[in-house]
C-alpha cells in the first residue's frame, strides 16, 4: 500500500490525477471506477482542466459508478446518477452514455445488481477505481460488518452514514435514503489499481485501521491491504493517526517519483 501525505487536499488531488492521466495515456480506452462524495470533487476538476487544456482525453474510456441510492426520483439532484453528470461527466470528454451505475429505481433490484456485475465484467473490469472512505471505514457503502467478498447488492445505510450525507440533503437526515445498492467489497478488490483520498480529522482513526489495523470486516477499508496496488493520498489531519506519518510525510518529499514505496 502506497501511503501519500501531502500539505493540501488539492496537491493530493492533482497527484491522483497525475495517476489517471498516465492510465489514460498508456491506455485510451481504460475503465475507470467513480466515486461521489467531497474528496473526489477537486480531482475531478483537475481532470477537467486538463481535458479542457488538451493534455488528456479520456473520450474513449468507459466509468463504472460504485453506488446508487434506493428510491430517489430519476430527477432529484442527489441522486448519484446526477452528481457524478454534474461533478465529472460534464467536465471532461467522456461520453454521458459510456458512464454507467447500478439501477436504483429498478423493479427488480436484486437482478439490476446481478447486471451491474456482468456489465462490468463485460468491460473487461475496472483499470483504477477511486475511493473515499467513511468516518466508520465503509468503503462505497459497505458499512461495517459488510462481508470482505461481497458483490454488487441492496445495503441498509447505517444512522451515522445517513447522518453524515444529511449535508446533502440540508441538513435533513430523515430525507436521506435508508438504502442504496453498491458495488460490494469483493467486486471493488478486482480493480486493478485503487486510489483513495481521504481528508480532515475526521477521517483520521478510519485511515489508521485501513492502514495500520487488523484487517476486519468492522473496518470495511482495512480489507484493501490485501490488494495489490492501493494508493492512498492523505491531508496531514487525516493522517495524524498513523504511527508511520512522519515517515509517508518525508517518503513522499524525498521521492518526487513517490510511486513504489
Amino acid at each position: 500500500m502506497e501511503v501519500i501525505v501531502s500539505d493540501t487536499p488539492q496537491e493530493s488531488a492533482r497527484l491522483a490525477a497525475d495517476v489517471i492521466t498516465a492510465l489514460y495515456r498508456d491506455k485510451p480506452d481504460a475503465v475507470l471506477g467513480v466515486a461521489t462524495g467531497s474528496s473526489p470533487v477537486w480531482v475531478y476538476d483537475e481532470l477537467g482542466r486538463r481535458v479542457g487544456a488538451g493534455e488528456l482525453t479520456m473520450a474513449a474510456g468507459q466509468a463504472f459508478m460504485l453506488d446508487e441510492y434506493v428510491g430517489l426520483a430519476a430527477d432529484h439532484p442527489q441522486r448519484y446518477r446526477h452528481v457524478i453528470d454534474r461533478d465529472f461527466t460534464a467536465k471532461v470528454d467522456l461520453p454521458a452514455d459510456r458512464v454507467h451505475g447500478p439501477d436504483g429505481l429498478a423493479d427488480d433490484l436484486a437482478a439490476a445488481c446481478a447486471a451491474y456485475e456482468d456489465q462490468i465484467r463485460e468491460a473487461g473490469g475496472v483499470d483504477l477505481q477511486l475511493l473515499g472512505i467513511g468516518t466508520d471505514g465503509h468503503i462505497a457503502f459497505n458499512e461495517p460488518g459488510s462481508s470482505l467478498a461481497s458483490r454488487t447488492r441492496i445495503k441498509t445505510l447505517t444512522a451515522q452514514t445517513r447522518a453524515d450525507n444529511a449535508r446533502f440533503f440540508d441538513g435533513d437526515v430523515d430525507a436521506v435514503p435508508r438504502h442504496c445498492l453498491t458495488q460490494g467489497v469483493g467486486t471493488i478488490m478486482d480493480a486493478r489499481h485503487i486510489v483513495l483520498l481521504a481528508n480532515g480529522r475526521a477521517k483520521a482513526e478510519a485511515v489508521h485501521h485501513l492502514v495500520e489495523g487488523p484487517v476486519t470486516a468492522m473496518w470495511p477499508g482495512s480489507v484493501l491491504q490485501f490488494h495489490p496496488h492501493v494508493t492512498v493520498f492523505l491531508d496531514p489531519a487525516a493522517a495524524s493517526r498513523l504511527q508511520l506519518a512522519s515517515y509517508f510525510v518525508e517518503a513522499a518529499r524525498g521521492k518526487p517519483d513517490w510511486q513504489g514505496f
